[in-house]
């Protein structure tokens, strides 16, 4: 059992400082919104529905890669131009890494308030709640007295009967949002949250392992620079005890209508890195109501040595739309321009 300690001793204190706050995130944060705060809850640039699906492998080049998936539905109720309205949604996530499928599951459901201060301005809380379940397939493990002196025989008992294969706990997390709009070709988005408000103990030996609080704040911008095109810089930051995440970055937005009644029709380029880790390239594509993108994480940090700069490999696929068939998006997709 001793053994067994050891092992998940260094997955758990070594592997987050590895990544700078490893937890369950994207490269692509902007494209996983209930992910990053729950006041972003029915908080839509375009519609009151909206779906998403993520999914991110890395660390291609060791043995056995790292790999994320989330998908979530939001949607605002009595979302007007003239009043408050009610955002809820539901969002599903899960991780895997090693040899012995260490997993983290996660179903989550938010509620968020948007309130309208003025013609300019709106301001939004959100909380969410969660039950996470931590697993480990512990026949996909060999241990060293599984040695026979030629191979690890799995047939012989690992000694380790005693590890509890999942553990479940319930979490908490809230957050705020403000945003400013010109009406025109400008808008502001600061955004805070905190998760693991509730200090969840996580473990497989009933050891007291509390997560701890994860502030998150991000600043976002949007600039319509012409009918072409749109610039959106942001910023995002996030710390969960010594271990921390800085991303920063741009997007492009070019518009390829040839008229002004055209569908949206919309290339994006972009490009963000995150703080001593990796140079985040960005392509996508939006037509209509669907947008699809990827991302390529290049590792520059030392951990390049072990990963041949391969860092990770992303893609999302988002579908906002009114309801009822309502047609009224605007053929270049930008808040309220």
């Amino acid at each position: 059992m001793f053994e067994m300690k050891k092992i998940f001793t260094i997955i758990f204190l070594i592997a987050p400082f590895t990544m700078l706050g490893q937890g369950l995130h994207f490269s692509q944060f902007y494209n996983a919104p209930i992910l990053l705060n729950p006041a972003n809850t029915g908080l839509h640039t375009n519609g009151d529905v909206r779906v998403g699906i993520n999914y991110r492998s890395q660390w291609l080049t060791v043995p056995v890669p790292y790999n994320t998936t989330s998908a979530f539905a939001d949607f605002g109720i009595n979302k007007s131009q003239e009043g408050n309205w009610l955002g809820m949604g539901v969002a599903f996530w899960k991780d895997k890494a090693g040899d012995g499928d260490l997993a983290l599951t996660k179903v989550q459901a938010n509620l968020a308030y948007h309130m309208i201060l003025n013609e300019n301005t709106t301001f939004s809380l959100g909380m969410a709640g969660a039950y996470s379940q931590r697993s480990v397939n512990m026949s996909k493990l060999t241990f060293e007295r599984q040695w026979d002196e030629f191979s690890f025989n799995t047939a012989i008992d690992n000694g380790e009967d005693g590890l509890n294969q999942k553990t479940a706990f319930a979490d908490l997390a809230v957050g705020a949002n403000y945003s400013y709009y010109n009406q025109d070709n400008f808008s502001l988005k600061v955004s805070a949250a905190a998760m693991h408000i509730n200090r969840p103990t996580e473990s497989f030996f009933g050891a007291d392992n509390k997560l701890g609080i994860r502030p998150l704040v991000q600043i976002e911008g949007i600039y319509k620079s012409n009918s072409s095109l749109i610039i959106t810089p942001s910023v995002m930051f996030t710390q969960q005890k010594k271990s921390t995440e800085l991303v920063m970055g741009s997007m492009f937005t070019i518009n390829v209508n040839s008229y002004a009644a055209a569908p949206t029709n919309e290339f994006i380029l972009g490009a963000y890195y995150r703080l001593q880790d990796a140079i985040i390239g960005v392509m996508g594509y939006r037509y209509k109501y669907y947008q699809l993108m990827v991302s390529y994480d290049h590792t520059v940090s030392d951990y390049q040595r072990a990963n041949q700069s391969i860092g990770a490999f992303e893609f999302s696929l988002i579908m906002e739309r009114p309801y009822e068939g309502d047609e009224s998006i605007q053929s270049f997709a930008c808040p309220r321009f």
